[in-house]
């Protein structure tokens, strides 16, 4: 089972979100038939078996086993994951694209960069699981609390200056098999629970 699976397809999206398939996924976490899914779901068995077929359509659940009692035989289902993301790509032309926004500072440009992220990055781990290859990656997901705004502005100051410097040093466009790769960073405030949060903030 893959830890999590970019879903690109609009059909499969539209599977998937489904409130009670996308419960099934969940509890298909662990190997479990269409009867015990019935039992804890409380859902006839027929509407189970419906949705577990449109699942199986869209490859996003396979058998794991099977087990026969008597004459009959029962199949243990397991989902393809054990999460989803539904990529920018099944949205077609109104996805979310970082080229059409102008301001590099706004909310909208940081998520346009989130999708094409999801979107990039779902399209190379395919190919990469295909292929039977490492995709080679970075991620670092930290968190900063400024006294100001003053240092704040004055980290952002530097953290440019670093990273001009090591694009700088590293980057070499005539290297013989060298491959270009993405570097993006973001920083925005946390979300805050509501016993924290400020009135006057967002």
């Amino acid at each position: 089972m893959l830890d999590v699976e970019v879903i690109e397809d609009p059909e499969t999206a539209a599977a998937v979100l489904d409130p009670v398939r996308s419960r099934l996924l969940s509890e298909l976490s662990t190997p479990a038939s269409a009867a015990a899914l019935a039992g804890r779901l409380g859902i006839a068995r027929q509407k189970i078996n419906y949705h577990l077929r449109v699942l199986e359509e869209h490859k996003l659940m396979h058998v794991a086993e099977e087990r026969r009692w008597g004459g009959l035989k029962e199949r243990l289902l397991v989902a393809s994951a054990a999460s989803y993301v539904v990529s920018p790509k099944a949205l077609g032309p109104v996805a979310a694209d970082p080229a059409r926004s102008a301001d590099r500072l706004s909310a909208s440009y940081l998520i346009a960069l989130g999708a094409r992220i999801v979107r990039e990055v779902g399209d190379l781990w395919r190919g990469a699981r295909e292929a039977g290859k490492h995709l080679a990656s970075l991620s670092i997901d930290t968190e900063i609390r400024f006294r100001s705004a003053a240092d704040r502005a004055a980290f952002t100051r530097d953290l440019t200056h670093a990273i001009n410097t090591l694009v700088a040093r590293y980057h070499d466009e005539a290297a013989p098999g060298g491959r270009p790769h993405r570097l993006v960073l973001v920083a925005h405030p946390l979300p805050q629970t509501p016993s924290e949060k400020d009135p006057s903030c967002p």
